[in-house]
């Protein structure tokens, strides 16, 4: 007779919040141990950036693994993801390279293929340069006009890295999307009466999304985490896929809760998993400062 496995016990989190109506829950912990003590299918949107193995210091993770060690780990949490995740779910992961390795990116895009189905490529262009002739006449421009914030480049070989990828993953590539969720405005009207789909004088963005950083004093305090992302980036993806079909947002690299901001200024119930204590305390205080919430743990 077969032995029968003990069950997965579900954790409990460390902290829970309640804001405009949604419930905020965050664990503490490695998201290999997390992620299959929670519900499985129960999940209808997954926004996070996991760490990218280029070097950065976080404060209680390596970020230098092997090539190949850092790949079977990012396989193993993707298929824990893939349990958790809804049918009709989307999972925007957004991830990063550097000059030196531009290819990491699409290595970690690769082992996402072999749990789910790549819907559409996703560009958040931090900055831009618009040349006034490019613009065209509408635009008023008399200049070329530079909006955005990068990281300088030093290098005869390299030019600046001003956009990072968000892939867009799905069980299945059928996801339906709310494409004028994010829409823009046509800027000749009169498309708007060509096509079918434009009834509401906008069209689709595109998988393009400007998306610049906030403007910061003090970079300790304003932005205590190596690696993050604005919270317009996590809003973008939650209203692409569909505000009134995202009624779960889980993050399994909470950070310093970037996507937790969005879901309480969304009021979409979250999960958030964060192995370092300090980015967790972090996340708490962040949104109790910007929200108006009632603790309930």
């Amino acid at each position: 007779m077969a032995l029968a496995l003990p069950k997965r016990i579900a954790p409990e989190p460390a902290e829970e919040l309640r804001v405009n109506g949604a419930t905020l829950r965050f664990y503490l912990g490695d998201c290999l141990e997390v992620l299959p003590g929670l519900p499985r299918t129960s999940y209808s949107v997954a926004v996070t950036s996991p760490p990218y193995n280029l070097g950065i210091a976080y404060r209680t993770y390596a970020d230098d693994l092997p090539r190949g060690q850092y790949l079977a780990w990012t396989e193993a949490w993707m298929r824990s993801l893939k349990r958790v995740l809804a049918p009709g779910g989307s999972f925007f992961l957004n991830v990063g390279s550097k000059p030196t390795d531009p290819w990491i990116a699409m290595d970690v895009a690769l082992v996402g293929r072999k749990q789910f189905a790549l819907q559409n490529t996703l560009h958040w262009v931090k900055s831009i340069a618009i040349d006034a002739d490019a613009a065209g006449r509408a635009a008023g421009l008399d200049k070329t006009l530079a909006v955005g914030h990068y990281k300088p480049i030093n290098s005869d070989r390299f030019v600046n890295d001003c956009h990072e990828y968000v892939f867009h993953f799905t069980p299945d590539g059928r996801t339906p999307l709310d494409r004028r969720a994010l829409g823009v405005p046509y800027q000749d009207q009169s498309n708007a009466t060509r096509w079918q789909s434009a009834g509401h004088g906008t069209r689709c963005r595109g998988n393009a999304w400007f998306i610049p950083y906030d403007t910061i004093q003090k970079r300790e305090r304003d932005r205590p985490h190596p690696a993050s992302f604005p919270a317009r980036l996590p809003e973008f993806c939650l209203r692409l896929h569909g505000l009134d079909r995202a009624t779960h947002v889980i993050d399994p690299f909470n950070g310093i809760g970037t996507t937790a901001l969005a879901c309480a200024q969304l009021g979409i119930d979250y999960t958030g998993i964060e192995l370092d204590p300090e980015y967790l305390a972090a996340t708490i205080d962040r949104i109790k400062a910007v929200t108006k919430l009632r603790a309930v743990r």
